[in-house]
């Protein structure tokens, strides 16, 4: 029996449906009252629990032998979020306790590229530390944190290991990540406002075999990166308008104005409580250094990631085919 927390996330359920075609036993930790419609129709075991809830978690390692562990809350708000931190962080921690307790054969963590020092120059990849400091965001905070408790269970015993992965994109998104949105939105002929920019995406399929080979042969304690291409904002938006054959308006906002404006977005989000997708954190990401190497993943774990055309292609196609279930959420 496998055991996946966050399983109803974005990564979570492709790596549910993954795991389920290998012919593992799945049982996936459930917040009370969370929506399950991503894990819909999938011969799956659900308990209800939560990482901060120690007692749930000791009935829902019960006879497990391996445990993906993703659940956790991505922000991209400024300032300090004590229940990001006490998620991420103290979630984690009751994670490796009762694992090792409870004996569990192996423990894989889905940490971030966000929780590594940032450096503005040069390639960045496992040699670079894990910055609890990061002053850029509490989500980068709050993951390098978390990853540092993941190694000193590690280093006390438990057979643990680590996977950042970058900015994941892919089919299987019920939920509307940042990027699946404007992906989704370009699909639909939507107008488009871009700022200039760009990053490291992977195919969420392939962060998944990436993390089922660290379950398989990553070594205790190491971390490794699953990055995927580095591709800018506008070359993601020609491709979706290559792929489905229909223009739309794209309107490239000067860099300045964007960061101008992003100053107050965060006082809007927080009013109308509704989803950030553009603040000043969302910025910094699109400019800073991208060169993320996975050369690590790729010889110790035969990681490769596909193509991003492939990925895109696949994405406005599974968002098509789900536009009425997607519009029921």
């Amino acid at each position: 029996m496998i055991l996946v927390t966050g399983a109803t996330g974005h990564i979570g359920n492709v790596l549910v449906r993954k795991l389920l075609e290998r012919g593992e036993k799945v049982r996936v930790l459930i917040l009370p009252g969370e929506s399950r419609a991503p894990l819909q129709g999938l011969n799956v075991e659900a308990v209800e629990g939560d990482v901060l809830d120690t007692s749930t978690l000791f009935k829902a390692f019960r006879g497990v032998r391996g445990v993906f562990h993703l659940a956790g809350i991505i922000s991209i708000m400024p300032g300090s979020n004590p229940f990001v931190r006490k998620v991420n962080v103290e979630g984690t921690r009751n994670v490796m306790k009762v694992a090792k307790e409870m004996r569990v054969g192996k423990v894989v963590y889905t940490s971030s590229i966000h929780a590594i020092r940032r450096i503005e120059d040069g390639m960045i990849d496992e040699s670079l530390p894990f910055d609890p400091d990061n002053p850029y965001g509490e989500y980068d905070r709050s993951k390098a944190e978390a990853t540092l408790e993941v190694q000193k269970a590690a280093h006390a015993g438990l057979e643990a290991v680590i996977v950042c992965p970058t900015g994941v994109i892919g089919p299987y998104d019920f939920r509307g990540s940042m990027m699946g949105d404007v992906i989704r939105g370009a699909a639909q002929r939507k107008p488009t406002l871009y700022v200039d920019g760009a990053y490291d995406f992977v195919d969420v399929r392939d962060v998944v075999n990436g993390m089922i080979a660290a379950y398989e042969k990553g070594r205790r304690g190491e971390s490794y990166i699953l990055s995927g291409h580095k591709i800018s904002v506008r070359y993601l938006l020609e491709t979706v308008r290559e792929i489905t054959g229909h223009p739309f308006i794209q309107m490239k906002v000067p860099f300045d104005l964007a960061k101008f404006a992003a100053r107050f977005t965060p006082w809007y989000y927080r009013r109308s409580k509704a989803i950030p997708r553009f603040t000043p954190y969302s910025l910094e990401v699109l400019q800073s250094n991208c060169n993320i190497s996975h050369a690590k993943a790729t010889r110790e774990l035969d990681y490769r990631p596909r193509n991003l055309y492939e990925t895109i292609a696949d994405t406005v196609k599974w968002f098509f085919e789900n536009r009425q279930l997607l519009a029921n959420h």
